[in-house]
């Protein structure tokens, strides 16, 4: 948990901000919003937004849904449960057109057609996060240098190389006061080092802390302002570095109880499906970089009732085993061989199949004989006895899979596979 904070009596309030679409990861959010999307087994990715913040100590959370959100209202229904005594909670809230009959227009425009949120809860701070992104952090640290700064907001952001600035919202800091933004600028061809780091420059994260009555009057005038597209990367956070009031955290100097040398400032965006399995690929590492064994900075998420993993048969060629990989509970692997993959609660592999560098979704189905190879195979897929999948990238086009340029195949959820 985080360490108690001179400014804990401040009133803190956390948006998370779940109303994704996703589009560059489909197929896996065709049926879901992109929060939802399953990660490294037993997760959905709004876990670790909502672990963050609630390690953070910050324990009255509203998660703000509107794409295809009946999965990610259900899963932080049941899984995130907080104590009402002290008036605790996380819960999610849908677009509700209290405003007008738009649905949010934007990231902006989603906190202000929900400001009787902030009115009801009367908060002092408001700490605003995404929720499709694989990294810890401790946001009490960030809070606490944003209250000492006296600015309207504060962004977090993370050191990239210059090189990849064009990818990246860069902020470029004050020459005179390396925490205060001087210009927060979109995708640069030519971005300025940082003043302490020339080869580096500062990227958004996409997250946020604001004080309350700045945050509701930033919003309210972007409402009505011509030509904004009512973003807060885009349109907020430039009003107040207009002003002189926006600030920048470093997420380099922000320390997490049990982190390592190796996993201290990770931070992965798994918006692509290349993103997504790279950053499963990194858990099944031997030494991997985001450590889930971080039990003094926990993930939490819900907990099913499955029973342990198990592996049976050992003759032979027919052995169960999973090496370099991540197995969930209430799998079963009989007689077939896993490397470096992750496979999700309930999946079962039969005999003399194998599988490589794939990440199998919940109910994942495989048939005798059938060979996996990079691929992502979402929830409740029947891969048929013999069946071949991320190895003839010509067939797997053919069949109705998504292959990406990098070659890795995905199969939709409850999608029909032929041999």
């Amino acid at each position: 948990m985080a360490r108690r904070s001179p400014y804990s009596n401040r009133k803190v309030l956390a948006i998370v901000l779940a109303g994704g679409e996703g589009k560059r990861l489909m197929p896996l959010t065709a049926d879901r919003a992109k929060p939802a999307v399953p990660f490294a087994g037993i997760y959905r990715l709004i876990d670790l937004a909502l672990s963050n913040v609630v390690n953070s100590g910050y324990l009255q959370v509203v998660v703000l849904t509107q794409y295809k959100s009946h999965s990610l209202d259900a899963h932080v229904t049941k899984t995130w449960r907080m104590s009402t005594l002290l008036g605790n909670y996380v819960t999610t809230v849908p677009a509700q057109q209290r405003v007008d009959k738009n649905w949010y227009l934007g990231s902006a425009d989603a906190i202000y057609q929900s400001l009787n949120l902030i009115h009801d809860a009367k908060p002092d701070i408001v700490v605003v996060v995404g929720a499709d992104h694989v990294y810890r952090m401790d946001f009490s640290a960030m809070v606490e240098q944003h209250i000492e700064s006296g600015a309207g907001v504060t962004v977090a952001a993370i050191r990239q190389p210059i090189s990849l600035a064009d990818q990246f919202g860069v902020i470029e800091v004050d020459s005179t006061d390396p925490a205060k933004i001087a210009a927060f600028r979109e995708k640069p061809k030519d971005a300025k080092g940082l003043p302490d780091s020339p080869t580096e420059v500062l990227a958004s994260m996409g997250n946020y802390v604001f004080t309350a009555d700045a945050l509701i009057d930033a919003v309210t005038r972007d409402r009505d302002r011509e030509g904004s597209k009512h973003d807060m990367g885009g349109d907020i956070v430039p009003d107040f570095v207009s002003r002189g009031e926006a600030g920048v955290y470093d997420f380099k100097d922000n320390e997490i109880p049990g982190a390592t040398d190796r996993d201290r400032g990770y931070w992965r965006d798994v918006g692509t499906i290349e993103s997504y399995y790279d950053a499963h690929m990194d858990l099944v590492s031997i030494h991997p970089i985001f450590n889930l064994y971080n039990y003094e900075w926990p993930i939490y998420t819900q907990h099913s009732p499955y029973p342990p993993a198990k592996f049976v048969h050992g003759s032979g060629d027919r052995i169960g085993e999973a090496l370099n990989s991540a197995v969930s509970p209430g799998v079963v692997v009989s007689g077939a061989h896993i490397y470096a993959s992750v496979l999700s609660p309930l999946v079962h592999v039969h005999s003399y199949a194998s599988i490589q560098g794939s990440v199998l979704l919940d109910g994942v189905q495989v048939q005798r004989h059938a060979q996996i190879r990079r691929a992502i195979i979402d929830k409740n897929v029947v891969i048929p006895e013999g069946c071949q999948v991320g190895l003839d990238h010509e067939h797997d086009l053919a069949r109705g899979f998504h292959v990406t340029e990098t070659g890795i195949t995905v199969i939709g959820k409850g999608q029909t596979v032929v041999r």
